[in-house]
């Protein structure tokens, strides 16, 4: 059974399509310049194999009598598909009106009128987002009304998406770093 998404062909197109500064067709859509990484896909993942069991779990109570109980466990469940899936969506976006740094609880967007610069940077960064820091590469932002050193980074070489892998943050970093110049001189 053939499975496109792991297919060469596709990966073909998407890193040629990753090699032009700016590819989009409509530059209103907000899209992630990056793929996901496999530390954010196998935790997510890992989260949602534990809400299938919390979710057979629900049905199971449900199935013994006890209804309120096994609405609890169900909107556990469901709460556990739902920070999986917001994992996935963390990241950087851009489109035409800015960019959009979403974290699990919040998402702040920045106008493309107000972004001084977009640049990458040695500096210690956090370890997969734990408090350990390590040296390493980010991509920070500098707005107008802030200075780097006030904003978190964008990305780093040690995050859930680039762990391990140095090329695929330049390339993303780059991409992000282009977006950023034609928004401000195009």
């Amino acid at each position: 059974m053939p499975l496109p998404f792991l297919t060469a062909e596709r990966d073909h197109a998407f890193e040629t399509v990753a090699r032009s500064a700016l590819p989009y067709d409509d530059p209103e859509h907000w899209r992630r310049p990056y793929r996901p990484g496999p530390w954010r896909v196998g935790t997510a993942a890992l989260w949602l194999l534990l809400a299938s069991f919390v979710l057979f779990a629900a049905v199971l109570i449900a199935l013994t009598g006890s209804v309120s109980t096994a609405a609890v466990v169900l909107v556990l469940g469901l709460a556990i598909v739902v920070g999986a899936l917001r994992l996935l969506r963390m990241g950087v976006w851009v489109s035409g009106r800015g960019l959009r740094r979403t974290g699990f609880l919040l998402t702040r967007t920045v106008p493309w009128a107000r972004v001084v610069s977009v640049r990458t940077v040695q500096q210690p960064v956090r370890w997969l987002g734990l408090p350990r820091t390590v040296q390493g590469q980010a991509l920070v932002l500098v707005r107008e009304d802030r200075s780097a050193d006030d904003t978190p980074p964008l990305l780093t070489t040690h995050g859930l998406d680039f762990l391990g892998r140095p090329v695929a943050f330049d390339r993303a970093a780059d991409a992000v770093e282009a977006w950023a110049a034609e928004q401000r001189h195009g």
